[in-house]
């Protein structure tokens, strides 16, 4: 078995066991994609920055490396699909493989603008506006209004951000560990199953309280 299909059955293996236990219900999902930095030095045996890492602009910062393509539940916060690309493919390109299709809302930053027109089925799309619209809006009820929006849009998916700083500080990915993309990519789902774990784990234990049994 290869290490990409050893770690897609470790991942789909540990999201059923939550899915049974009731804590990953899939009902609306968050789409998110967060670069995970890959060396830029070519001080290295080739001489050459790794050909499958790439360079991407994000606000007024340069990013090389990889992102991690994930979806989180809504509900629950944990994550229930995980691919990988170069860091220069656009978020939205990869929105209609990652949802599962059962959705009834979708969260999303502003870069999946335009997701609704690639994906199918009936899901209610709630997409961050862009802060240069807000400020081209004159003040009044509708700026209020339009704020409050994008307020509740952003709790909901600040969601993201927990399993993603789980594999950071729990785990340890600061970098990418390995050369190209599809090593890179099972250590990434790998890591992500564990954070479902790690983010479970208390509501998982108190489960095994519950049916261990007394003695006599």
């Amino acid at each position: 078995m290869e290490a990409n299909d050893l770690a897609e059955d470790i991942f789909k293996q540990v999201n059923a066991h939550l899915t049974r236990k009731g804590l990953l219900l899939k009902r609306g999902s968050i789409v998110d994609a967060p670069i995970i930095a890959a060396p830029s030095s070519t001080k290295n045996s080739t001489g050459e920055r790794d050909p499958e890492m790439h360079q991407t602009k994000k606000g007024n910062q340069w990013h090389f490396g990889m992102k991690a393509d994930i979806v989180v539940d809504a509900e629950s916060g944990l994550v229930h699909t995980v691919t990988a690309t170069a860091a220069n493919e656009a978020d939205v390109e990869q929105v209609a493989d990652l949802l599962h299709g059962k959705e009834e809302q979708a969260w999303a930053d502003s870069d999946y603008r335009g997701a609704q027109a690639r994906v199918t089925g009936d899901v209610q799309w709630h997409i961050a506006g862009r802060p240069s619209d807000m400020a081209k809006m004159p003040e009044g009820r509708a700026k209020a209004r339009a704020r409050k929006n994008e307020y509740e849009k952003a709790s909901i998916q600040a969601k993201v951000e927990h399993p993603f700083r789980v594999i950071k500080r729990q785990f340890g990915l600061t970098k990418v560990r390995f050369k190209g993309l599809a090593k890179n990519t099972a250590h990434v789902i790998t890591l992500f199953a564990l954070s479902n774990l790690w983010m479970a784990r208390r509501k998982l234990v108190a489960m095994m309280g519950q049916v261990r049994p007394h003695a006599a």
